[in-house]
C-alpha cells in the first residue's frame, strides 16, 4: 500500500497528516480553517486518497501558516508515499467544472518541482480563507511532491467556485497520474531510470 504519515511540529502549527494514494477517498480533516477542510475533503474525494489531517495552527494571527505548513506535509506525504514511483502513468491532467468556474491541471509526477499557475484571484475572502492562499497551498506542496504542476483558471466569477475547481482539477490529474499503468509492469517511467 503506497501510504505514509508526516508529522511537522513549529512555533506557528503543529500538523500530524497520514495519506494513501490507493484509497477510496475518504478523510478525516480538522485544520482549524473551515473553508480549507472542505478543500482537503474534495481533494481526496476527488482523487480517491484516503486523508487525515490534524492541526493545530496559529489561526488567531490568520491561516495562512496552517494553509502552507498543510501543503508541505502533504506534499512530503505525497513524495514518501510513491516511493520510487515505480510503474505509475507519471502524467495527468482534468479539466473541472463548478458552476461558472472552469479550471483545467497538468501534472508531472517527475521528481522535478515547478508550479504553473494562472487564477490570479483579486484578494479578498472566500469561506474565511484568504484567496491568495491558494497560490500558497500549491506551491508548498509541488515543492515538498516533487511535481510539475499547470493551473489554469478558463472561467470563473466567484472565487469559492474558482478554487474549489482548481482543488478538484488538481485531484483528478493526480489521481490519474499516479494510478499503475499495467504496461509498465513496475518500471519508473523515465528514460533516466530514476524520478526521484
Amino acid at each position: 500500500m503506497r501510504a505514509a504519515e508526516i508529522t511537522r511540529k513549529t512555533l506557528e502549527t503543529d500538523i500530524k497528516l497520514k495519506l494513501s494514494l490507493d484509497g477510496s477517498g475518504k478523510s478525516e480533516t480538522d485544520t482549524g480553517v473551515g473553508f480549507f477542510d472542505h478543500m482537503l475533503t474534495i481533494f481526496s474525494r476527488h482523487g480517491m486518497f484516503d486523508l487525515e489531517v490534524k492541526c493545530k495552527g496559529d489561526t488567531h494571527v490568520d491561516n495562512h501558516h496552517t494553509v502552507e505548513d498543510i501543503g508541505i506535509c502533504l506534499g512530503a506525504a505525497f513524495a514518501k508515499a510513491l516511493g520510487e514511483a515505480r510503474g505509475i502513468s507519471r502524467y495527468g491532467s482534468a479539466t473541472v467544472p463548478m458552476d461558472e468556474a472552469l479550471a483545467m491541471c497538468v501534472v508531472d509526477v517527475s521528481g522535478r518541482s515547478f508550479l504553473g499557475i494562472n487564477p490570479v484571484l483579486p484578494i479578498g475572502i472566500a469561506g474565511g480563507f484568504s484567496t491568495q492562499l491558494l497560490e500558497e497551498f500549491m506551491l508548498a506542496f509541488t515543492r515538498k511532491a516533487g511535481i510539475t504542476v499547470h493551473l489554469r483558471l478558463l472561467e470563473g466569477k466567484d472565487t469559492h467556485h474558482i478554487i474549489e475547481a482548481c482543488f478538484k482539477a488538481l485531484a483528478r490529474a493526480l489521481r490519474d497520474a499516479v494510478m499503475i499503468d499495467e504496461t509498465q509492469t513496475g518500471e519508473i517511467p523515465s528514460t533516466k531510470g530514476l524520478l526521484y
